[in-house]
């Protein structure tokens, strides 16, 4: 065979395979992004806190994709939670969801993950990070924390008394040098941009956190607390989601939501 015909033979060949791989890898990386989520252990649980801002173009990415989460959980134990920061506010547009409270715990957890402060970023468990954007990284994430199971549980109800919601909380397990952090969530929300990276844009957010309060653990293991609720609060578009956080490592150790009552007067 002339060596012209045999370098076009191996040319085709080598195109051939190349496509091949080309496509597995595809295949790969698209069977990645899926997430087994009946593959989980007792007690195992998620917790994915979304640092972002309306005044960022990155961010509503990553705020469909927790929205998108959100909605193919369904009742597994996965809880979103998205921080507003504060500090995107003086580039021209000032988020109305911001505190300079979500700002300070993201700055707390960088301290940890000893990296920049950035959004959209997503923390898991308080134990790993990543972009929030990032679809493969987070379901892998969320995949991890499920083949872990948790040693620690938490239960609590609420009784909403006016403005005002009363719990009863209890937990077991090793809770040394943990709090309690109660977050109030409004399931959804949506906002017209006027000015700053996504001028004109209009935003759709899931699971905004307004407040998130601190509670310090009592040894008796069960406790009651009464926490201010916001204007409009109701059992339908919010929830409020308890967590038990270990204040030196970072590490989250249980989730879960309140069950609340009827309100009464």
């Amino acid at each position: 065979m002339k060596p012209g015909k045999i370098s076009a033979i191996c040319a085709l060949i080598v195109l051939i395979i190349s496509t091949a791989a080309f496509v597995d890898n595809r295949k790969a990386s698209k069977a990645k992004s899926k997430t087994d989520y009946s593959k989980s252990t007792a007690n195992s649980f998620a917790i994915l806190e979304l640092f972002t801002s309306e005044g960022c173009s990155s961010c509503p990415a990553a705020d469909e994709l927790l929205a998108k989460v959100q909605k193919e959980v369904g009742d597994k134990q996965i809880y979103v939670l998205a921080y507003h920061v504060d500090y995107w506010n003086r580039l021209g547009w000032k988020d109305s969801f911001s505190k300079a409270q979500f700002s300070k715990r993201q700055y707390q957890y960088s301290r940890q993950f000893a990296g920049q402060v950035y959004t959209p970023q997503v923390i898991i468990n308080g134990k790993a990070e990543c972009i929030g954007s990032d679809e493969p990284a987070l379901k892998g994430a969320i995949q991890e924390a499920f083949e872990t199971s948790g040693t620690v549980s938490l239960n609590f109800k609420g009784q909403q008394q006016s403005s005002q919601l009363n719990l009863d909380y209890q937990f077991s397990g090793n809770t040394n040098n943990s709090q309690l952090l109660i977050a109030l969530v409004q399931k959804h929300a949506v906002s017209k941009v006027a000015a700053g990276e996504n001028k004109g844009r209009t935003l759709a957010h899931a699971q905004i956190v307004r407040d998130l309060y601190t509670i310090d653990l009592p040894p008796s293991k069960k406790g009651t607390a009464s926490i201010d609720l916001p204007t409009g609060f109701n059992t339908q578009d919010w929830e409020v989601i308890g967590l038990i956080q270990n204040s030196v490592t970072g590490e989250i150790t249980a989730a879960n939501r309140a069950a609340i009552g009827a309100a009464y007067l």
